[in-house]
């Protein structure tokens, strides 16, 4: 557990409005990697079902089991407490279940943590991804997720001749956004992170790639503010098919 105590790499604060204009050429990057949950992979996508087994419960559930598995990931960090992902993920599952009063038999508990095996990709994921593989970069997701999830999850969603490298932070036993996740990154590609892209929906996740000295690219699907942590994302855009274009985008 050495790697909780790498010291962190300031970074003064960019402009509050970070915007897609380009500010590097594509030839300087080598790799683009990939958050998984959230970014390329809808978590909400399970809604319908937990609708399904709880009548009027189900974006609460999502919404809920969402914000304690990402707070589990953080806290566990801190505490040097590693659980693998789908531990997290089926705690998280048990309190959202708990603090909105709904019974989770043995069988509710296997529907719900098969579909996280399954869940859909945003519209534009596969054509984007498609495109920015012909750009010859190097294509790697670096996620949360165990590798037991990871696998099964790009293979159903049919992901996997697009994606070259699955990393998962279970090599390291710490959650994102320590910095020893995005430096297996580098190792992984054998890549200098300048030379890595890191892209991400979720804020915080960016900000700690930044951070760490990968050039970030957060979706801002949902328009809402950057995370106030001191190192903001290199670019914002709304939608993964944005990047292809930014990235064939000259300097100005």
């Amino acid at each position: 557990m050495d790697d909780m105590r790498d010291p962190v790499v300031y970074t003064p604060p960019m402009p509050s409005k970070p915007t897609a204009r380009s500010m590097v050429r594509p030839r300087s990057l080598r790799a683009l990697v990939f958050d998984a949950y959230g970014t390329l992979f809808d978590v909400h996508s399970l809604v319908e079902l937990c609708e399904q087994i709880w009548p009027g419960k189900g974006a609460a559930l999502s919404q809920l089991w969402r914000a304690k598995q990402l707070e589990y990931t953080w806290q566990r960090s801190l505490m040097r407490r590693y659980e693998d992902f789908a531990r997290i993920t089926e705690a998280g599952l048990r309190y959202a279940c708990a603090a909105l009063g709904l019974q989770l038999d043995e069988e509710r508990r296997r529907a719900l943590m098969g579909a996280y095996l399954k869940l859909s990709t945003f519209p534009e994921v596969r054509g984007a991804l498609a495109a920015l593989k012909d750009s010859k970069l190097k294509l790697a997701i670096l996620s949360n997720g165990s590798p037991a999830m990871l696998r099964p999850l790009v293979a159903n969603a049919g992901l996997r001749g697009l994606m070259g490298t699955l990393i998962s932070v279970d090599q390291k036993k710490i959650y994102k956004p320590a910095p020893a996740v995005y430096r297996l990154a580098t190792q992984r590609l054998r890549v200098p992170k300048t030379a890595i892209g890191f892209v991400s929906s979720n804020c915080w996740d960016a900000c700690g790639a930044k951070s760490f000295g990968f050039r970030t690219f957060w979706i801002n699907r949902g328009g809402t503010p950057v995370d106030e942590l001191g190192a903001a994302p290199d670019h914002v855009i709304k939608s993964l098919d944005e990047l292809p274009g930014l990235l064939r985008r000259p300097v100005s």
